[in-house]
């Protein structure tokens, strides 16, 4: 038997409620976001009000897509990554386990950014990242 999505409600740390829908994978996605039918998001992913998940983009296990970042067709996110609040990655990007992308970042087309790296606010990210633990930008 198909599960339905759930309706998930709880009050964020400014006292205001926020909405999300548990899909049937376990993922939770906020009813103002966009994902394409074709993408994959893994058990524990979050996808903010405002987000776009492009076409057979992979979200990993509890990565958060957050407000307004725009994620372009086949890019894949790892396990416990934070795409920041209007960051836009273009297709085909890769952005590895544990990284974090800061705010209003630009990942160009094809880019890969290795494990636990860390990107800026504001940073373009034009060729491969480093990492472990190193700043790619």
């Amino acid at each position: 038997m198909a599960r339905r999505k759930a309706r998930v409600e709880f009050e964020d740390d400014l006292g205001r409620s926020v909405v999300y829908h548990r899909q049937p994978d376990g993922s939770l996605v906020s009813p103002r976001a966009q994902v394409d039918e074709t993408a994959t998001l893994a058990t524990g992913a979050y996808v903010e009000e405002g987000a776009k998940v492009g076409a057979r983009a992979r979200v990993g296990v509890g990565s958060w897509v957050d407000v307004d970042a725009v994620l372009g067709h086949d890019v894949v996110i790892g396990r416990n990554v934070h795409v920041g609040p209007r960051t836009t990655l273009g297709p085909r990007t890769r952005i590895e386990d544990g990284s974090r992308l800061g705010a209003d970042v630009t990942v160009e087309p094809g880019v890969r950014i290795r494990p636990d790296s860390l990107v800026p606010d504001g940073a373009v990210v034009r060729r491969d990242g480093r990492g472990p633990w190193g700043i790619a930008a």
